[in-house]
């Protein structure tokens, strides 16, 4: 690790009383930082780290222990998320998102399918890429423009994804398209599909200014599966997205940008106070102080909002109240923009050389361009005219 990191901030700490987590969340972060330089040059899977998440377990951290998994929270999967992505937002972002599919799998997969893969993910090898993006609807995900044909029972899929996250090295998918019948694009059907049913093609290159370690190219899947590998049939998708797929995408990612972001600072602190950063810097400067408050104060502020909607989620009953609703977009959106808005500070806080040089141990410019992905992970502007009517029907103003 960087000369430079200091002892984890209260933000990574893993609640509960399973230590071993941290422990296995450690390993993880221990292998990702040794390739992590390498992942960002070359926009490169972190295989190293997958393969620590698979040795550890943590793949299976959702599934109950009834099927073989580590029986883990929601609040757990945020925990680690923040932890992880201390060392690399990438990485955090492939775990977040493979919990994210899992859990779908865990609450409406019904028999066989449940029977068949439960006990494989369980096991903590397997790792589920999402494909719910579409050209011309982005991820938008209450909505699907390629459709399933049924013959005989299977089911035929032929899928192009612009973006999959980790889809070169996933051992299966949950692909969102329209039902076989269907007559309108929110008729959405949620497929699980695993490797060795489908054909997968890379359909494009994958050099984005950010988040490059995810690998996140374009994919066009095609196969055939059987009618029973529908997760959640005969349940509307719309209470699959906003039970499970829409709570842990914005829990998830941001944990994982306030992680990223809070990795920044620890390292900025210890350069500042370190031998060498105590000649270099003026820790007398107002401006200096001023700028590290500030990107203190963006932090916790966004460690608050994520505490306070996890136990939102954890506790209330309907999630689908506006008020709730309004409080996990809001969490999204504030996320993605103070977080990245707290690395900027930084950036000016400690200049040219330790702000914007890629071989700062501060990391700083990965950091910027990994967050400047955020507000466009679900995009903040869709977020806002969905929130702009969602408060419209609160006309209390009450908050959840």
């Amino acid at each position: 690790m960087s000369t430079i990191d200091g002892p984890a901030a209260p933000y990574g700490a893993l609640t509960g009383d399973r230590p071993e987590l941290s422990a296995r969340i450690a390993r993880v972060t221990a292998v990702a930082e040794r390739h992590l330089a390498a992942a960002d040059r070359d926009a490169a899977f972190p295989v190293q780290a997958l393969d620590e998440l698979r040795d550890t377990g943590l793949l299976g951290l959702v599934v109950p222990t009834r099927y073989g998994g580590l029986g883990g929270t929601l609040r757990e999967v945020v925990d680690a998320g923040v932890a992880l992505g201390r060392c690399d937002m990438s990485v955090a972002l492939i775990f977040t998102m493979h919990c994210q599919q899992v859990a779908a799998a865990v609450e409406f997969a019904a028999p066989p399918l449940r029977d068949e893969l439960l006990p494989k993910l369980g096991a903590g090898r397997s790792y589920l890429a999402s494909v719910s993006t579409e050209s011309g609807k982005g991820g938008h995900l209450y909505s699907a423009q390629s459709a399933l044909h049924e013959s005989g029972g299977e089911l035929l899929i032929d899928r192009f994804a612009p973006v999959v996250t980790g889809g070169a090295h996933a051992d299966g998918f949950l692909i969102t398209m329209k039902n076989a019948d269907a007559t309108a694009e929110n008729d959405v059907a949620l497929v699980y599909a695993g490797r060795d049913q489908l054909v997968v093609e890379p359909a494009g290159d994958w050099q984005p200014m950010g988040m490059r370690a995810t690998h996140s190219p374009p994919l066009k899947l095609t196969g055939t599966v059987p009618g029973h590998q529908v997760v959640g049939a005969g349940v509307p998708f719309r209470d699959i997205a906003n039970h499970i797929l829409g709570p842990y995408a914005h829990l998830g990612w941001s944990a994982a940008w306030l992680g990223t972001a809070a990795g920044a600072l620890s390292r900025v602190l210890g350069l500042i106070r370190s031998p060498a950063g105590r000649k270099r810097f003026d820790v007398g400067s107002e401006l200096l102080l001023t700028r590290l408050s500030t990107a203190r104060q963006r932090l916790d502020a966004v460690h608050a909002q994520l505490r306070h909607t996890l136990a939102m989620v954890e506790t209330t009953e309907d999630i689908t109240a506006p008020a709730c609703q309004l409080l996990l977009n809001g969490l999204k959106i504030s996320a993605s923009e103070q977080c990245r808005a707290a690395v900027d500070d930084l950036i000016d806080a400690v200049g040219l050389q330790h702000g914007y040089l890629k071989d700062s141990p501060t990391r700083l410019e990965q950091n910027l361009r990994d967050l400047r992905s955020a507000a466009l992970n679900y995009k903040n502007d869709r977020l806002h005219l969905a929130d702009g009517r969602l408060a419209l029907l609160d006309r209390e103003v009450s908050f959840a």
